[in-house]
């Protein structure tokens, strides 16, 4: 069974308060990061309706800088799929509460696993693009998915250097 991108949207918004900004002012990017794969995992899961976990976060491009006058707006849906693995497409749009002019913040593309009941990789539903930037990403999908295997691969031959001694 096939699903339409749309089904999987999230769309959540929120307010920046001084507790959420760094020493320039502007909202902290580990708490953008966090709403971010919160977001995110929310929309594999609505895609495939099962567990999800998040394999990578492939991408995330701070564009514009968030202040506390600004509202937060995050749009997530699935944006490409393979057997168990699903690409969820993320947009960040500030929008400053006094003028009301709107921009884009951030995107990002993070790749999350279905698992079924026994925490093992489950199959997901295809993706259906409808409007003209689902199917932009789609078709971009694959290429993305083929520089994720490269990259994956690549971390884990480094790991094969890497020590766990204790350095404290």
């Amino acid at each position: 069974m096939n699903r339409y991108s749309k089904e999987s949207r999230v769309i959540r918004t929120s307010r920046v308060f001084p507790n959420d900004v760094n020493n320039h002012n502007t909202l902290f990017g580990g708490k953008l990061m966090s709403d971010i794969d919160m977001v995110a995992s929310i929309s594999a899961a609505r895609h495939s309706r099962s567990g999800c976990v998040t394999a990578s976060t492939d991408s995330v491009d701070f564009l514009s800088p968030i202040g506390v006058t600004d509202s937060v707006c995050f749009e997530a849906y699935v944006s490409w799929t393979g057997k168990s693995s699903m690409e969820v497409f993320v947009k960040v749009v500030a929008e400053d509460l006094m003028s009301g002019s709107r921009r884009m913040a951030a995107t990002a593309f993070l790749t999350f696993v279905a698992l079924d009941k026994r925490g093992k990789a489950s199959i997901v539903p295809q993706i259906i693009p409808e409007t003209e930037e689902e199917k932009k990403l789609f078709q971009t999908g694959e290429e993305r998915a083929k520089a994720r295997k490269v990259r994956r691969e690549k971390s884990k031959d480094l790991a094969n250097y890497l020590t766990t001694d204790k350095p404290w």
